[in-house]
């Protein structure tokens, strides 16, 4: 069975999809949409495609049964409901909506419908995260840990990813943070988070009054799991921020795991160990085939759109703790 593909977005993960749908000979890229009619265009005719007017167009047509949503954020959730209500199955990238109620009641149209609904959690499958997974176990009970990730900008770029509308909340917009604490720990307990964005001048720019860009944000996470494990969850990026870096530090019993993206180390009583990371290559390519292997053979997905909901109810308790300045119970949400 040949599956007839549309593709939503026109960015950098648009591409990926485009490029892996290619890949593979069991699906054909039939149409694009996107924001800009120019780089629609120039898309479709990079993967001899058509090219639509709008998305609305495309997850209306009858000769489609998958549309990928890689586009802005904001976005996601009434495309995704659109697709279904057509009788589409979907691929869409994280998060699925920036509202975790109409993140439920998109898993249940699906099931009305019948149809695939896949959250694209790809950071699951990469190298690293395998890393962490296997030697995880080698420092015993995990206690304290450190997740920071920085993308220092100068200047920072004008585009839907430093908008607060489009991008939504730091934390639900970068949702792959929280999936991956979620996948190695387990549940979360309670929540107590900080945020500052800061207008292009500098200055800083209060959450109630994020409505549109800026130019850098930096919010930080206290996470307590049901096992006891503390976790420090950091997310920055923009012009006020001056290094590109990636860390992974978690503390045991046993032992210190320190994890970065060319390598990491685990530290014990019996000295050091030096750990290799796998590549992040491919993995677009692979969540694709998986999809395809669900659709053709029923075989189970890595991850559950529920599973990634979950995700999002501890980034939503990131923000109602900003806004109250409380800890939040994620079980109230």
């Amino acid at each position: 069975m040949m599956v007839r593909t549309g593709l939503v977005g026109t960015g950098y993960a648009a591409k990926k999809r485009a490029e892996a749908v290619l890949a593979d000979g069991r699906a054909e890229l039939v149409a694009i949409a996107g924001q800009s009619p120019e780089r629609t265009h120039l898309l479709a005719q990079t993967y001899h495609a058509q090219a639509e007017t709008d998305w609305q167009t495309l997850v209306s047509r009858v000769d489609l049964d998958l549309i990928i949503v890689a586009t802005r954020n904001n976005l996601h959730g009434l495309i995704t409901r659109k697709a279904l209500m057509t009788g589409k199955h979907v691929v869409v990238e994280y998060p699925l909506s920036l509202e975790v109620s109409e993140a439920r009641d998109l898993v249940q149209l699906a099931n009305a419908q019948g149809k695939l609904l896949h959250v694209e959690h790809i950071e699951l499958l990469s190298g690293i995260h395998q890393t962490i997974k296997e030697a995880v176990a080698d420092i015993g009970i995990p206690c304290y840990g450190r997740y920071a990730s920085f993308k220092g900008e100068q200047p920072a770029p004008q585009k839907w990813s430093y908008d607060a509308q489009q991008f939504g909340f730091p934390l639900i917009g970068a949702l792959s943070r929280v999936q991956r604490l979620l996948d190695l720990f387990g549940p979360v307990e309670t929540v107590r988070c900080s945020n500052q964005y800061w207008a292009e001048n500098g200055q800083p720019i209060p959450l109630s009054q994020a409505t549109a860009g800026y130019s850098a944000v930096l919010c930080s996470a206290y996470l307590t799991f049901e096992t006891g494990l503390v976790m420090d969850l950091v997310y920055g990026k923009g012009a006020c921020l001056w290094s590109r870096e990636r860390v992974f530090d978690v503390h045991g019993t046993q032992g210190r795991l320190v994890v970065e993206p060319h390598g990491g180390s685990v530290i014990s009583e019996e000295g050091q160990r030096t750990l290799t990371v796998g590549s992040r290559r491919g993995l677009f390519a692979k969540d694709m085939a998986m999809v395809l292997d669900t659709l053709e053979q029923g075989t189970p997905l890595y991850i559950a759109p529920e599973t990634s909901i979950t995700a999002l109810v501890v980034a939503e308790a990131a923000r109602r703790s900003v806004q109250s300045q409380q800890v939040i119970n994620v079980q109230a949400i």
